[in-house]
Order: structure tokens, then C-alpha cells, then sequence
């Protein structure tokens, strides 16, 4: 080996030597300052108690309480299905404060989701408008109420309360032909009322969602199971045809009125529909256009659960078919073009009458007011 390399030997390990050095200097310094810092115990704050109440400890922020929730389907809304009840199980009343409200004229419990706000103070027009507003576009008939304490009533309730009503109550009603009210339009009704309660400085008390939803699909299942008309037919012979104008003179001589929907309507004094006499065909009898109309056959229809007193008004829609079946030169006959004799008058008296007993027994009478609201 030369002296040179022995030379850079030397130089090398001198250097790695004092580069080790340095290395073990600077780590005994860093456990030194370690060492130090952790002399002293400190609390471990995962494990430390909570300061005690009035101890200067930390408080959680908390919003203001503008509002409570709470369940009314024991009250307004006891409809878990549709029950017998009296002629008016209506609204029942609500306690507020230490007094009890009365029922709220046109309120229902069986058929209505019903909601309440209590203020302190009267609730603003401004936020009784934006909530009847935006009620409408739920999608189902509300009905809305303010009371007036100085007059101790109900009263109907539109944008321009005028400062008089520290409470009010909305009514949803649960089901109608349009359909069962669904979890999203019920969540909607809810979520408006309990809004505009907190804008108000006020209370929401609001029914069950879960057990309102139930009541509503029972009440609509229960609906369909009744929802049923009775028709029969007037036909005209193979190769003839009715002309509408004689139709619409022989109708209207019988008692019928032909209205803008394009249907004649058979109406008692108090202008409710009893029965209706409609197109066999799908053309409509449009007033302006019935001259020059003629179809094979008219239908003559009851919609049993709008019309009190089924039976006899059957009786009446039978003789009026007689008599349109005789001035049109045509034949009285069922659904099935069967020609209506004595034994299918019978059956059809015999259904009718078990539908008009089962809505009885359910506390929903045909042609009531309960009636006309859910089969409209």
C-alpha cells in the first residue's frame, strides 16, 4: 500500500469519526431538553372531569327555544282508522294556555291531519299570509282557522288577520279521489307550520308523522272499498242513433241541466248532484255542440257515496231512465248491454245498500259532509 493511500485511510476515518461525534452530542442534548420539558405532570385532558356548574367552566352555546313539537293523534287526529262516530266528530277542542278552545267549525278529525301555533303575542299578518301561501302548494285541501279572543270563535282565516289571533289552527285533510296524502306533503305540512311558529315567537304543536300516515292509508284503503257508482244504459237499436237534441229536450224536460263539463245534472234544492246523465260514447254534450250531436247510447249515473238516501234516489233514476228509454225509442240496460229486468234491479238495491251500511257503521255516511269531502 503507497503512503497516499494510506494517507486518505486516515483522513477517511477521522472524518467518520467526528461525524459520529457530532451524532451523539446532538442526540444527548435533545433527551437532555426532553427530559425538562416533561418534568412536571400535567393533566391528561381526554380524562379530565368537567368543571362543575358556576365553576367559570366552559358552557355550550344554545339556540333560543322558539318552538315544541309535540304528538296530537290522541286528540285531533285520533284516526288510526276509520272508525263509527256521531254524526259531527268534529274538531274537539284544544286546551291553550289554561283555557280550552271550541271545535273549530269544519275541522274533522277522521279525515283531517289538524296543527296548532300559540303565540304570546298576535301573529303578524305578513307570516299568516306567507304560510297560507305556501300551504297551498302542498298539494292537499288545508283548512286554516284564527281564534278571536275578543269574540271568543273561530274564525276563517285569510292574509289579512289584523293583529286579533294568538293561535291558530290548520287542517290537512288526509285522502280524497286524488289520491292518500303522502310522507313528503305531511313532512311539508309540518316543517311550515313549525317555521312560521318560530317566526312568530311561537308553539307548534303538530301531529305523529308515522301514525298519521298509517290513519291515512287505512282511511283511503277503507275509501276505495266504497267508492263505487251505479250506471245503467240507455241503447239505441242496431244501426240508429240519438240525435243530441233530442236527447237535450227530453232531458231537460225531466229535471236535467246541462252543465259547462259537458254533462246533464239531476239536482235536488239544495243543488247537490243526485245523479248525472253523461255520452256513452267519449264525446262530451258540449253545449255549443250538441245540435249537431248523435250517439248510440246515453248513460244515466249515481255516485254512491256523494248521495244520501241511495235507495230512493235510485228509484227516482230508474223511472227517469223509463221514461227517456220510451221518448228515445231505445232499451234500459245494464253494463253488460244486458236488458235491466226486475231481478237486476234487485241485486243492484242489494249492493247498494251494503255499501250505504258499511260507510254508516264507519261513521262516514253517504252524501254527508264527511262524504263529499273524500269522494271529491
Amino acid at each position: 500500500m503507497s503512503d497516499l493511500q494510506i494517507s486518505l485511510l486516515i483522513i477517511g476515518a477521522v472524518v467518520v469519526g467526528a461525524v459520529y461525534l457530532f451524532n451523539h452530542l446532538q442526540e444527548r442534548k435533545l433527551r437532555h431538553k426532553l427530559e425538562r420539558a416533561f418534568a412536571t405532570e400535567h393533566d391528561d385532558v381526554l380524562f379530565e372531569a368537567p368543571p362543575p356548574a358556576g365553576a367559570g367552566g366552559r358552557i355550550e352555546p344554545q339556540l333560543p327555544r322558539t318552538g315544541t313539537v309535540s304528538d296530537v293523534s290522541a286528540n285531533e287526529n285520533s284516526t288510526n282508522a276509520p272508525h263509527a262516530a256521531g254524526a259531527d266528530a268534529a274538531d274537539p277542542g284544544r286546551e291553550t294556555g289554561s283555557a280550552v278552545l271550541p271545535a273549530v267549525p269544519g275541522f274533522d278529525q277522521t279525515i283531517d291531519c289538524v296543527a296548532q301555533i300559540d303565540a304570546d303575542a298576535p301573529i303578524p299578518d305578513a307570516i299568516i299570509g306567507e304560510l297560507l301561501n305556501r300551504l297551498s302548494a302542498v298539494g292537499k285541501p288545508v283548512r286554516s282557522a284564527g281564534f278571536n279572543a275578543g269574540a271568543g270563535r273561530w274564525e276563517h282565516l285569510d292574509s289579512a288577520g289584523s293583529g286579533r289571533y294568538t293561535t291558530l289552527r290548520l287542517a290537512m285533510q288526509l285522502a280524497n279521489r286524488g289520491g292518500v296524502v303522502q310522507a313528503a306533503q305531511l313532512v311539508a305540512f309540518c316543517d311550515l307550520i313549525r317555521d312560521r311558529a318560530a317566526k312568530a315567537a311561537g308553539v307548534a304543536t303538530l301531529p305523529d308523522i308515522e301514525s298519521t300516515l298509517e290513519s291515512a292509508r287505512k282511511l283511503d284503503d277503507f275509501c276505495a272499498d266504497v267508492d263505487v257508482a251505479i250506471g245503467v244504459n240507455i241503447i239505441a237499436n242496431k244501426g240508429a242513433f240519438f240525435s243530441g237534441t233530442r236527447i237535450r229536450g227530453l232531458a231537460e224536460a225531466a229535471g236535467f241541466k246541462l252543465e259547462s263539463e259537458g254533462v246533464f245534472h239531476y239536482r235536488n234544492d239544495q243543488r247537490q248532484t243526485l245523479f248525472t246523465l253523461d255520452n256513452h260514447e267519449p264525446a262530451p254534450f258540449i253545449p255549443e255542440q250538441i245540435k249537431s250531436l248523435s250517439t248510440t247510447g246515453i248513460t244515466l249515473l249515481l255516485d254512491v257515496p256523494r248521495v244520501a238516501g241511495g235507495q230512493q234516489v235510485l228509484d227516482r233514476m230508474l223511472d227517469l231512465g223509463r221514461g227517456l228509454e220510451q221518448g228515445l225509442g231505445g232499451k234500459l240496460v245494464d253494463d253488460n248491454r244486458v236488458a235491466l229486468n226486475a231481478s237486476g234491479i234487485a241485486k243492484i238495491r242489494q249492493q247498494l245498500g251494503a255499501i250505504q251500511a258499511k260507510m254508516d257503521a264507519h261513521g262516514i255516511s253517504a252524501g254527508s259532509e264527511r262524504a263529499l269531502r273524500l269522494f271529491s
